[in-house]
Parts: structure tokens; sequence; C-alpha cells
């Protein structure tokens, strides 16, 4: 069962069976409040409706599926009580206006390419731990090996250069 603190609206779960039937004192453990629960109040308590929250959703919702003259259009229409109708107009969808295929190009770009440096070296690690076994099955690569981590040599120098 949950049950919120009257004072700072802070949820808890609660287990029924921990209050009694004549109820008990609770304790809040975020803001220490204390106060009487008894489920019978809690069972007989009618359900309310948090009409100012309801009415910001609305009001958010027309806003991102409108233009700005169409939401002062429509905030300045009186709303009877209890009008349950509302306009197709207002919650029609609207094509989005994103720049999401540019960003998902680079993204994946960008990606791909800290992949293939990370392969990279991974794989220039690998080499350099199985040279000599390497050496031994193909004794021609043992060349290619030398020349490899020399230009790898070359490019740290370079890279350091130019900082």
């Amino acid at each position: 069962m949950i049950i919120s603190c009257n004072n700072c609206n802070k949820k808890f779960n609660i287990n029924p069976s921990l209050i009694p039937e004549e109820g008990r004192d609770l304790q809040c453990g975020s803001c220490n409040h204390v106060w009487f629960f008894k489920l019978e109040a809690e069972k007989s308590k009618p359900l309310t409706l948090n009409n100012e929250l309801k009415n910001k959703e609305a009001e958010l919702n027309i806003a991102e599926n409108n233009s700005e003259k169409e939401v002062e259009e429509i905030k300045k229409t009186p709303v009877k009580k209890n009008e349950h109708k509302i306009k197709k107009d207002i919650f029609k969808e609207k094509p989005q206006k994103t720049n999401l295929k540019k960003e998902t190009k680079s993204n994946k770009f960008f990606s791909y390419l800290v992949v293939f440096i990370i392969s990279f070296v991974a794989l220039i690690i690998l080499l350099d731990t199985l040279k000599k076994p390497l050496i031994n099955v193909f004794p021609g690569i043992e060349i290619i090996l030398f020349s490899l981590f020399e230009t790898l040599k070359d490019i740290k120098l370079f890279i350091i250069d130019l900082t």
C-alpha cells in the first residue's frame, strides 16, 4: 500500500498488515513529520483529480503541437465547466522539425572512428605481444613488423611535435 506524507507529499510503500484496525502514528522518513493513519479513513477517502496539473499538461501538449498564434487563440477561447470535448486541431500531429539525421550521421562517423582506432591499437598490441612466435612461424614477417613499429614511432614523434 502506498501512503504519502501530509507535509512533504513523499510516497512510501507500507505493508498494510503493519497498521492495526484502530490506526497508528506514522513518521515520514524524509521530513520527520508525524501523523495518525487509519486504514478505513484511507479506503473511504474519495479520489480527487488535480485539475491544475491536468490543465498544465494540456497546455504543454497544445504548445508542443501548435504555433504560438494558435496557442494564444486556444487560451483566449472560453472553456465551459465540465466540457470534455477537445478540438481535433489541438492534438493534430504536425511534422517535427529536427536535425536528427545530421547528428546521427556525424555521431555514427565518430563512433566508427573510435571503434577503428581502438581496434587498430589492439591489433598493434597483439602483434607486439606475439612478435617472436609470429617470426618463428613466418620468417619473412620480421621486416614488415619492424617497419610497422618504426612507422608508429615516427607518427608518435610527429604528434608530440604538433603539441
